[in-house]
């Protein structure tokens, strides 16, 4: 049977307006790519990231580049030495993950051999000043697991005003390589003294030795300083966890390596996302079976979802319907 390709770029809108250091949105913009064999049909979803030197241009050539070798039938582990990881090759081995549960009458959680069960995820606030996002996490006060997005002036007063506006909660916190040598210090220890249990990539990548020398009284989770496996063995003495992403790692076979490579290696798992729809959380779910924190809000942000979406019952992400993905 000959395979048909198609790939397209779509806007979701987000619900108000999405805030971190780098910048703010008001819609996602996703790339799908649909993969069809005979009656089969797979979907993954990506979304290109400007910090990578991604747009959606770029990953639309991308993809449409591998349209030969694909309709020639190129399998998962041929694709991971075709292409480099990002966001182009994660629609596409995701598209390729659906495809194959699609045609062997089986489903994504059964090939890996698992059986998925709901998850709790964090929910995200953006980065505003700290009334505003006092207002934000005591709107969300009932949710177990906050995602606070910080890395300018003042966080400290950021901190601490989500924790009054939700004692409960536990806290995350994502300073987007936005902390400096001078303050990271210092943030860090204010973190500790209101008990938050993670923080996300203080420094900039590859800038990050001074957390060698610090003390670290929290853990710390390395975003974008880890892609994919190869990267693992140089966070050893930096960072506690890691935060994998199906679009830095290329797509879920490769994160399905650094996930339990970098377990193997004594670091923490997170599962995060970008800003998508549940068509790009989808496998991430199954990613995240068993991981120590799980951040898949993505939809919960959007205005509009797909139709049908993933499930999520407050901070409760089921696992995907085969009719959405796997």
């Amino acid at each position: 049977m000959a395979r048909v390709i198609s790939v397209e770029a779509e806007r979701f809108p987000i619900a108000g307006v999405f805030t971190i250091a780098r910048g703010s949105k008001t819609e996602a913009e996703v790339i799908t790519c649909t993969i069809s064999e005979g009656s089969y049909t797979g979907r993954g979803e990506c979304v290109p990231y400007k910090r990578y030197g991604e747009t959606i241009e770029g990953v639309l050539a991308a993809i449409e580049t591998m349209r030969a070798t694909l309709e020639a039938g190129l399998d998962r582990i041929r694709l991971q030495t075709a292409m480099p990881a990002g966001a182009a090759r994660n629609a596409i081995d995701c598209a390729l993950w659906d495809l194959e549960a699609k045609m062997t009458g089986t489903s994504a959680a059964m090939l890996l051999g698992i059986a998925p069960e709901p998850l709790e995820t964090a929910y995200t606030l953006s980065l505003a000043e700290p009334e505003a996002m006092a207002a934000q996490a005591r709107a969300n006060a009932t949710r177990p697991l906050l995602k606070v997005k910080l890395g300018s002036e003042n966080d400290a007063a950021r901190i601490r005003a989500v924790r009054e506006a939700a004692p409960e909660s536990r806290l995350i916190l994502d300073a987007n390589e936005g902390w400096t040598d001078d303050n990271v210090a210092e943030n860090i220890a204010a973190a500790a003294a209101l008990g938050v249990a993670l923080i996300e990539q203080p420094l900039p990548a590859g800038r990050d030795d001074k957390l060698r020398h610090i003390a670290r009284p929290i853990p710390i989770c390395a975003d974008e300083s880890v892609h994919a496996a190869k990267d693992v063995d140089a966070l050893i003495g930096l960072y506690d966890a890691v935060n994998i992403k199906l679009d830095k790692a290329g797509g879920l076979t490769e994160a399905l390596k650094l996930r339990d490579h970098a377990h193997a290696r004594g670091l923490g798992i997170m599962v995060g996302c970008m800003v998508g729809t549940s068509l790009a959380m989808a496998p991430a779910v199954l990613l995240a079976q068993g991981a120590d924190y799980v951040d898949l809000d993505g939809p919960l942000l959007l205005a509009r979802d797909r139709d049908p979406g993933l499930v999520y019952e407050g901070s409760l992400v089921s696992p995907p319907s085969g009719v959405l993905w796997g």
